[in-house]
């Protein structure tokens, strides 16, 4: 083990990262902490420098593959916690550590009266993971709300806030996991909400379940949502095995047009297909791998398609990351040979090629 002076806080060796993913898949790492404040992430980071060890930053695993063989170096779990609010005109602009979960967050939120949020309720993970991907459900985008993202910055060692417009938002992206990938360590996050506010109802499923000609409270609507999660396999359940994943494992696609009419031409059938800007068409990857022969239910060894979800690869017990990957590229090629479309993955890989 590397003798360290600088760092505050206790470093475990060989910890398996599996129990902290929600795939429950993934070998152990070298060294790990846990941070529980900003202090701890920058003497933590100065360690890895010093001692030039790799570093991987986890958050709440739920958007995660990790590598049987684990992580060859440092392994920082955020842990950093506390909600704060501001009132700002007739809005609250809520601060909250990375290291909080998502869910309890969005409940408290929705208990408050906050709108602005409430359409993401169920979904597992932290707060610090919602600006990487912009975490959206049901019409409902983090970036509709974020005012900033405080953040460290490994490139200059220096605690910064980025503001919403600094963050590149797009359609489950941001500078986070594109251009600036492994720059910024998210701290903590500011949402501004609006207090009275209305629900969003952008979602036919969602519409339907709340009634088309219902005023629905905030609070019906996050137990709409959370029921078609749940019919989804897509809130975590220890009783229930198909919500061992990782959640959606492929990205919608988004093609133009002109490519939407060939894809017609191919299928020779009704694609569905839902609008979006400059021209494009968002394409529901859960009807392309189900048209390409992957079926709700499919299995690959110990893992699988969820039989509730087209989209998430569940680990059905013992299931390990080879046997995922695996899966995932036979989808990936059957799409891409039968349509044309690459599928892009939604979680992070880690540890794999070292």
């Amino acid at each position: 083990m590397f003798e360290h002076k600088i760092i505050n806080v206790e470093i475990r060796t060989n910890i398996a990262l599996a129990p902290f993913t929600t795939l429950g898949i993934g070998g152990p790492a070298d060294q790990y902490i846990e941070a529980h404040s900003e202090s701890d992430i920058v003497d933590a980071f100065a360690y890895a420098h010093e001692n030039r060890v790799d570093v991987f930053v986890l958050g709440g695993g739920s958007n995660v593959l990790i590598a049987d063989e684990g992580f060859r170096g440092l392994v920082i779990h955020i842990k950093l916690r506390g909600v704060e609010y501001q009132p700002e005109g007739d809005e609250i602009v809520v601060t909250a550590g990375a290291g909080e979960d998502w869910d309890p967050f969005v409940e408290a939120m929705v208990d408050q009266g906050l709108a602005g949020i409430e359409c993401m309720s169920g979904i597992p993970g932290y707060i610090g993971g919602t600006p990487v991907q912009n975490v959206g459900a049901y019409g409902q985008e983090v970036s509709e709300t974020i005012v900033s993202v405080r953040c460290y910055d490994r490139t200059t060692r220096q605690i910064i806030e980025l503001g919403n417009d600094q963050c590149g938002f797009s359609y489950r992206r941001s500078i986070f996991n594109t251009t600036e990938r492994d720059r910024y360590v998210v701290l903590t996050v500011r949402y501004r909400l609006k207090p009275g506010g209305s629900p969003k109802l952008g979602y036919a499923d969602l519409i339907e379940a709340v009634g088309p000609d219902a005023e629905p409270t905030l609070s019906q609507v996050r137990e709409a949502v959370l029921a078609i999660r749940r019919r989804k396999s897509m809130v975590i359940d220890p009783a229930d095995i198909n919500s061992r994943s990782a959640g959606s494992f492929f990205k919608n696609p988004i093609i133009t047009e002109a490519a939407f009419a060939e894809l017609q031409g191919v299928v020779n059938s009704k694609v569905p297909g839902f609008p979006v800007a400059n021209a494009h068409v968002k394409v529901p990857a859960a009807w392309l791998i189900e048209k390409a022969g992957f079926q709700k239910g499919h299995r690959h060894g110990s893992v699988g398609i969820s039989e509730s979800h087209s989209l998430a690869l569940v680990n059905r017990g013992g299931g390990t990351a080879r046997e995922i990957l695996e899966l995932k590229e036979k989808i990936q090629a059957e799409v891409r040979e039968q349509f044309n479309i690459e599928l892009l993955t939604e979680p992070v890989f880690i540890g794999f090629g070292r």
